[in-house]
């Protein structure tokens, strides 16, 4: 029997500290319909194009292991959709081949996918994903110059720019690239443009406003070695990057691209990397659930709440039901809630549940 959409209502209404104008502001979580995949997905595509919510591609381990069990990680190309937040999710079509963990940015014209991996490797593939006559069509855009994974990108206007990344499986050192696409003038392609004072670096968060990128966070390889980076940025066209202030902790692969709200940039979760070397397995206990604020006006940072967990639902949720805070996955806003589809909870360890939150204020 399908679930019923949205069967837990209001589950958790968290306050912020003032925003603006002396206004607060809170999250309203609830669950949407889960992805149609026992185990889910992590690194998929996650966007928007006319209306209805996408996920795409990602990859999972089938049998529910992980590599130190010797399970293999599979990655998929299906595309599922919904259409309204109490809807099921339904299939649409299949990406070319199977891909995830690349960079996803929902756009006037449809959900733009860039670059991303898979089991032959990394990809330099640029496509835009409408939605028409109630079927996904799918068009190819420039590709990137090089195949590139683990980037993060946001919209600034009609321009996307990405950030960062690894540009094979095997690579040991992150990439220091910046790279824009104008959709108005996509006869140009690319453009490499200077990069942040800072180290290179993947899984770092984007973030956008009417005129700045932010780049916030992410891992720098160094020989294959993983260091998390609290450090920030931001980019101007006119006036080049400059640095923020660092955050309070890494959040490592956390939902990407950050939402803008007023005069501030939230941040949901993410990997710390305090048990990065702890060998937990399977008893890791989730990454942080903690909404980071960061008000530019003011260079500061703020605890602003948490992402909806097992811990605060534990009386009303399903029996069996876990509820986790995601990495690995894009924040979409759709319906005017921020939506966090899908994603890894735990090391290997993924999640079918859409989280929704609605701010108020």
């Amino acid at each position: 029997m399908k679930r019923l959409a949205l069967s837990i209502i209001i589950l958790l209404v968290i306050q912020t500290t003032a925003m603006s104008q002396g206004k607060t502001v809170s999250f309203e979580w609830s669950l949407l319909n889960k992805i149609p995949d026992s185990i889910g997905f992590a690194g998929s595509f996650v966007g928007v194009a006319n209306d209805v919510l996408i996920v795409a591609g990602g990859s999972n381990f089938p049998d529910g292991g992980a590599p130190w069990s010797g399970s293999k990680k599979v990655w998929y190309n299906k595309i599922f959709i919904l259409k309204s937040p109490s809807s099921n999710w339904e299939e649409a079509g299949l990406l070319p081949h199977s891909l995830g963990y690349g960079t996803s940015v929902s756009t006037s014209k449809g959900l733009v996918i860039i670059g991303g991996s898979n089991e032959t490797g990394h990809s330099a593939d640029v496509l835009l994903l409408k939605y028409k006559e109630d079927k996904i069509q799918i068009d190819t855009l420039p590709s990137l110059p090089f195949p590139l994974a683990n980037s993060c990108g946001a919209l600034v206007g009609q321009t996307i720019y990405v950030a960062g990344g690894i540009l094979s499986p095997a690579s040991k050192e992150t990439e220091k690239v910046f790279l824009s696409l104008n959709l108005n003038k996509l006869e140009k392609g690319w453009t490499s443009l200077p990069t942040w004072s800072g180290e290179s670096r993947m899984l770092a968060i984007a973030a956008s406003s009417k005129k700045n990128f932010y780049l916030f966070s992410g891992a720098e390889l160094e020989n294959g070695h993983r260091h998390y980076l609290k450090d920030a940025y931001c980019f101007n066209d006119k006036t080049g990057w400059k640095k923020l202030k660092d955050l309070p902790s890494a959040v490592v692969a956390a939902p990407s691209p950050a939402y803008t709200f007023n005069d501030g940039i939230f941040l949901f979760g993410g990997d710390d990397g305090t048990l990065a070397d702890s060998n937990l397995k399977e008893m890791h206990p989730g990454f942080s659930s903690k909404i980071l604020c960061y008000k530019e006006v003011d260079d500061e940072w703020t605890v602003a709440g948490e992402i909806l967990t097992d811990k605060h639902v534990d009386s009303v949720k399903k029996p069996n039901e876990s509820i986790w805070a995601p990495v690995t996955t894009t924040l979409a806003f759709w319906h005017n809630r921020i939506i966090l589809a899908g994603g890894e909870v735990r090391p290997a360890t993924r999640t079918p549940n859409v989280l929704s939150a609605i701010i108020k204020h």
